[in-house]
């Protein structure tokens, strides 16, 4: 197995692990987003949304991962940390995965309405790593269930 394959394993396997998170949203009522930080190939903090647990718009699982990633590391800076997240992050996440210095940034389903992508391309470090589409239609699908349940 090259390293490209290699990488595509792992990036799949950490989204899985996000994919969870997302599903523990989806569990209390909170719109299923999860994430989780990995550094030199160990998980070192998990999150999803906790916007309507805390009564707090801000509270997205990229804000609440890069807290604990931050605590777990000891310093404001993850520039050694890659951030699985199941939905293309907005311009909020974009520009805190910014100032954390995330070295990458996978996500799984693209989010035309709100992703940073098409509002905001600049807003990461200028370092950091974009993969897109990881697990994409498990990503998608979870976010449309979600949706169609609640109208």
């Amino acid at each position: 197995m090259d390293k490209t394959e290699e990488q595509k394993v792992k990036d799949e396997q950490y989204m899985r692990k996000a994919l969870v998170e997302a599903e523990a949203a989806r569990a209390v009522g909170e719109v299923p987003v999860g994430a989780v930080v990995v550094c030199k190939d160990r998980i070192i903090a998990r999150a999803h949304n906790l916007t309507e647990t805390l009564c707090d718009v801000t509270a997205h699982a990229e804000m609440q991962v890069i807290t604990a990633a931050a605590n777990t590391l000891g310093g404001k800076y993850l520039s050694d940390c890659t951030l699985y997240v199941t939905v293309e992050p907005c311009v909020m996440c974009a520009g805190a995965l910014g100032w954390a210095q995330l070295k990458r940034i996978v996500y799984g389903a693209s989010d035309g309405k709100r992703g940073f992508q098409h509002f905001a391309p600049q807003a990461l470090h200028p370092k950091s790593t974009v993969t897109a589409g990881v697990l994409e239609d498990e990503c998608r699908t979870l976010m449309q269930q979600f949706f169609q349940k609640r109208r």
